[in-house]
């Protein structure tokens, strides 16, 4: 266990509002097309320290051909760990996220849930410092959205990661601490509580 928790940020908007963009800039996946964007907890770009940012996307993204423990130590292979090392890292990961029985699985014989949290094990497998998650509950129903809002905070909180989701489900949104709501590309300042 860590001793500080990192933040746990919702992401707000509608769509089009720029709320993806956002978490692309912040995750280096992307690049301003004007001022500039920093990381200075990195040490610089994300790109030149791979690992540190975990993204998960609003589909899954598994590679057909690898299997579930495949698909989970494959960042880590790219990354250049071990071969054995990334194995053990991924079956650890699939472990912290009850998924330990789907480690031989195929993603086609997943559910769209299960499919959805090996995306999360494999995001997390290099024990990065943010989570990025964009839209990740979109194509599910009310409770599979809340199974995997449940696996993206308990694994946060295991790995003392920071975590930004971006979200059109207010239930989603209410379970983090803090909202950063997009309005046409812009952060909008949270109002000041009355007295």
């Amino acid at each position: 266990m860590c001793g500080r928790r990192g933040a746990r940020i919702a992401v707000t908007g509608a769509s089009g509002s720029g709320k993806s963009t956002l978490l692309h800039l912040i995750a280096g996946i992307d690049e301003p097309t004007g001022g500039t964007a920093g990381w200075p907890r990195l040490d610089g770009h994300p790109r030149q320290h791979p690992g540190r940012i975990g993204i998960v996307l609003q589909r899954p993204a598994l590679l057909p051909t690898l299997d579930v423990g495949e698909n989970v130590a494959l960042p880590l292979l790219l990354a250049g760990r071990p071969a054995e090392s990334a194995r053990l890292a991924a079956g650890d990961t699939l472990a912290l996220l009850g998924l330990t029985e789907l480690v031989d699985r195929l993603p086609h014989e997943l559910s769209g849930g299960q499919a959805q949290r090996v995306a999360v094990a494999r995001a997390v497998a290099a024990r990065p410092q943010l989570i990025v998650a964009d839209e990740p509950t979109a194509a599910m129903d009310t409770d599979g959205a809340a199974h995997l809002v449940d696996a993206l905070l308990a694994v946060a909180d295991r790995t003392c990661a920071a975590l930004l989701l971006a979200t059109h489900d207010t239930a989603v949104a209410d379970r983090l601490q803090q909202r950063w709501h997009v309005v046409d590309g812009t952060i909008e300042p949270r109002p000041e509580p009355s007295c």
